[in-house]
């Protein structure tokens, strides 16, 4: 067995539910709860434009090469995401003060020209402060050089203000499970922990479809206006409903007869809607299916799947 495989089977398996007290559990889980309220609140503009398949895909990989715990690829992705967001928008600031003080303003093409030039080794060095705040960093070699990768890991700093130890989907999804260890969950925490990782990979790889499905069947409408879209950022910034929707996901695949219960109790940990849960989870579940499933095979539509799910939900809480 190679490397990266032993280092993901570890990481599962290393894992424990049920070794923490109940009121650290609760203090953790209320000050997740208020970290994401805060980013729900400001998410606004272009945020989630750099979780592209592709770019995650890269980072998913380069993680596995490197022997990294799990943890560290969704922190990466997390840590990419914000300070792209950061350089278009100063890029785009730059652009409206030279437009304001009526002068020539730099060449666009250019600009977007000399990011996209650096974007390889930005992404390198949000994967190495990813792997630091874990504990897990090792000297790595690639194409560019030592003097390169720390003056980039600086960039990427500053233009965070230093903030990046922010959480990730995967710390509310095993904060969650801890939770819902301790009070009874049918399906065992460690039964569901290895789907949800599987199913969080997909997410992240798959998040642009998803998420664009989950906003047409929540306004009933296959062509969303751009004020709806820009209305549903904070939906897709909402670490906390994308966890219950990844777990209630993850126990429909692995015991649909306990499906009702879980989210159950998902709702009653969270006070997210038992329909939130269920149209999220259905979206999940329909692109783990794949696009190439024949049409007799094909579930139904979102909007009457979700009502199906939510009425067991309802009869079993």
């Amino acid at each position: 067995m190679d490397r990266p495989v032993r280092s993901r089977l570890a990481s599962l398996s290393d894992f424990q539910f049920g070794a923490v007290a109940t009121e650290t559990i609760e203090d953790a889980l209320l000050h997740l709860a208020q970290q994401n309220e805060q980013a729900v609140q400001e998410a606004a503009g272009r945020m989630g434009s750099f979780r592209e398949t592709r770019i995650v895909e890269f980072v998913f990989l380069l993680s596995e090469q490197w022997c990294l715990e799990k943890s560290v690829s969704y922190q990466a992705v997390e840590i990419l995401e914000r300070f792209m967001v950061k350089q278009a928008e100063n890029m785009h600031r730059q652009a409206m003060v030279q437009l304001s003080e009526k002068k020539e303003p730099q060449n666009w093409k250019a600009l977007k020209e000399q990011l996209s030039s650096k974007f390889v080794l930005r992404l390198v060095s949000c994967v190495q402060l990813a792997s630091k705040l874990s504990f897990h960093y090792k000297t790595l070699g690639y194409v560019h050089s030592k003097e390169e990768l720390l003056e980039s890991e600086l960039d990427v700093l500053k233009s965070l203000n230093f903030q990046i130890n922010l959480p990730t989907p995967l710390a509310y999804v095993e904060m969650l499970l801890e939770v819902l260890g301790y009070n009874g969950c049918l399906v065992p925490a460690t039964q569901l922990h290895a789907t949800c990782l599987t199913l969080l990979d997909l997410v992240y790889l798959l998040h642009e479809p998803i998420y664009e499905s989950l906003l047409r069947a929540s306004i009933e409408n296959s062509v969303p206006s751009q004020l709806q879209g820009e209305k549903f950022v904070s939906v897709k910034e909402d670490f906390m409903l994308l966890a219950v929707g990844i777990i209630a996901a993850s126990a429909f695949i692995q015991n649909h007869e306990c499906w009702s219960q879980v989210v159950g109790h998902l709702h009653s940990i969270t006070g997210i809607a038992l329909e939130s849960i269920a149209e999220l989870s259905y979206a999940i579940l329909t692109h783990s299916v794949g696009a190439n499933t024949p049409a007799r095979q094909q579930p139904a539509p979102p909007h009457l799947e979700a009502r199906a799910l939510r009425a067991a939900a309802a009869s079993n809480t």
